[in-house]
């Protein structure tokens, strides 16, 4: 019994709420709403609609809950504080549409029978032009400059008091260039100008979702200079191949020195001035680096604009590397024929000339190679500094002595002294 009078009871209350849910009201397909702030009262809905300049399109649209109805729609009128006649619809029907709404409160009465229910509801059209330029380029940065033109501020007005009240549309501008967002004022200056041509756009829009945008192309006066050099190490003379990648340059400029560190070690007085070797204006150089050291190299590019040259300026991450000079002498060798060590080979790096002389154990020089002019790559050998014979016969097996003088390119002598002994085999 008491789960039935239970029962009874929350369908009573129900009931007596349903209405609340059922009632007739104004709906829209605004692209946002909010509620008013009326200072006392039952509050009403503000549809907000995004639309193009000057254009109204506010809709609204009553339903009755009763079916069948007549609607009678009115305005506010803030001169009076009352709604005036608007529109009317006796066609029957349960629902009523009213478009192309400019901005204001409207009410409508619905009659079913003999009830008649009462709904407002404010439609608020908000729009946004804007115009953008380029009004300032330089080397360092250019200047973008833009308005904006909006619908005056959207205001509704309080009906217990008839005091008038602003919908705050919260209004914010942004610059992005290829997705990503640079600025956030409506005026910015953009610093270090990018060596491409890119379109800026300007975004306004605010808390409702209205927005408009307008873009700008940005038409590069500024290069970018950057290269890779081939190979980075090695022995001398050492050639390298420098490649630009650099963009939107007209003209190039390279400038091949040495590391200032090196520089100092040889300073007497710890000063070093300008340690530039020799520069080039070709794109892609050739240089060859004649002597050992560590090595750096900038490019600075530039691009001629109207009335403006515009430059940059590159440096390689790492120095080039070009290997000290020495030599490398073998304690024997095996002239026999086989594929294996048949000469005496001297290894050097870095030698500008090199004198080998062969003697045999009682003092006579009995062979003799020489290079004044060397140029060769990465783990340069001689190419036959002897190959066992002496006078175009086999020499005899044996100790020999050898006395070698080199210079390198980076100007140390080398002397290397010893014997070398001479293995036949069979």
């Amino acid at each position: 019994m008491k789960l039935i009078q239970n029962t009874q009871f929350l369908l009573l209350l129900l009931a007596l709420f349903l209405p609340i849910f059922t009632e007739a009201q104004i709906s829209s397909d605004a692209d946002a709403s909010v509620s008013t702030e009326y200072s006392s009262g039952a509050q009403d809905q503000i549809y907000v609609f995004c639309v193009a300049p000057d254009e109204n399109a506010g809709e609204l649209t009553a339903t009755s809950s009763s079916g069948a109805a007549s609607f009678e729609w009115l305005k506010y009128n803030s001169g009076t504080g009352s709604f005036d006649g608007f529109q009317t619809d006796n066609s029957g029907s349960s629902t009523s549409t009213i478009v192309n709404l400019a901005d204001g409160g409207y009410r409508v009465n619905i009659t079913s029978g003999a009830v008649t229910e009462t709904y407002t509801a404010w439609v608020m059209n908000s729009w946004y032009a804007a115009t953008a330029e380029i009004t300032e380029s330089t080397c360092d940065y250019f200047q973008l400059t833009a308005s904006i033109d909006e619908e005056a501020e959207l205001n509704y007005y309080d009906l217990s008091n008839g005091a008038e009240k602003p919908v705050v549309k919260d209004v914010k501008v942004k610059w992005t260039v290829d997705g990503d967002q640079v600025a956030a004022v409506l005026s910015p200056q953009i610093f270090s100008p990018p060596s491409e041509d890119k379109d800026y756009t300007l975004t306004v829009f605010d808390r409702f979702g209205c927005q408009v945008e307008v873009t700008v192309n940005y038409q590069s006066i500024v290069p970018d200079a950057s290269f890779t050099a081939n190979p980075m190490e090695g022995e001398a003379p050492l050639e390298v191949a420098f490649t630009s990648s650099s963009t939107n340059a007209d003209q190039y400029e390279w400038s091949f020195y040495r590391s200032q560190e090196d520089l100092l070690e040889e300073s007497q007085v710890g000063i070093v001035e300008d340690s530039i070797m020799q520069t080039a204006i070709d794109q892609n150089p050739i240089y060859i680096f004649e002597n050992s050291g560590n090595y750096n190299v900038k490019l600075v590019t530039t691009k001629n604009g109207d009335g403006v040259a515009c430059r940059d300026t590159f440096y390689i991450e790492e120095y080039i590397e070009v290997t000290t000079s020495f030599i490398r002498v073998p304690n024997v060798f095996t002239p026999n024929g086989d594929p294996f060590n048949n000469e005496f080979i001297v290894g050097y790096e870095s030698l500008k000339s090199i004198n080998i002389q062969i003697f045999n154990r009682w003092g006579r020089k009995v062979h003799s190679w020489e290079n004044n002019n060397i140029q060769g790559f990465y783990d340069t050998r001689s190419e036959s500094a002897w190959d066992g014979k002496i006078g175009g016969r086999y020499a005899s097996p044996g100790v020999y002595y050898y006395v070698i003088e080199a210079l390198g390119r980076d100007g140390q002598k080398h002397f290397a002294h010893g014997f070398v002994h001479l293995f036949r085999g069979k």
